[in-house]
């Protein structure tokens, strides 16, 4: 797993709200795998994906394919199967183009995506519910619950 920083949640968030998003992206990924590997450079002099500044709206296809062979790269030289693109223009070019045009075998998310399938749980078996059950009105027991009383 690596994480891509957006150009505008750091070095745009810096010069206008004079915070960069850097630190948030990399906790929360960090939490959800166990596998986080640093593309270098990174934060402040991350490169950009080649999709910035409207670039991906625009015809410019193999403009944007060509400014984004630098990302291309960076993300194969850390050997990631997958990326972090908080940003929708940069996991769409990374996701659309990069991934097809430089063969990368990469997997690409945006940061929500990945949270919700960290949160994803398997249903419990019918041993677990009682198990469940049986620690729960123990605790009603131990605690003075009921919950027949009306309030």
């Amino acid at each position: 797993m690596t994480l891509h920083d957006p150009c505008n949640y750091g070095r745009k968030s810096q010069k206008a709200f004079g915070h960069a998003y850097f630190e948030e992206p990399r906790w929360i990924t960090q939490q959800c795998c166990e596998n986080f590997v640093e593309m270098e450079p990174n934060r402040m002099n991350n490169f950009c994906c080649g999709a910035g500044g409207g670039a991906w709206a625009m015809p410019y296809e193999a403009e944007r394919i060509y400014y984004g062979r630098v990302k291309a790269k960076q993300i194969m030289d850390t050997g990631a199967k997958m990326v972090i693109a908080p940003c929708h223009n940069c996991r769409d070019q990374i996701m659309k183009s990069l991934t097809k045009e430089y063969d990368l075998g990469i997997e690409t998310k945006y940061l929500w995506e990945l949270v919700a399938d960290s949160l994803i749980v398997e249903p419990w078996s019918e041993e677990e519910i009682k198990k469940g059950h049986e620690l729960r009105d123990a605790q009603y027991e131990r605690d003075g619950v009921d919950l027949d009383e009306e309030w």
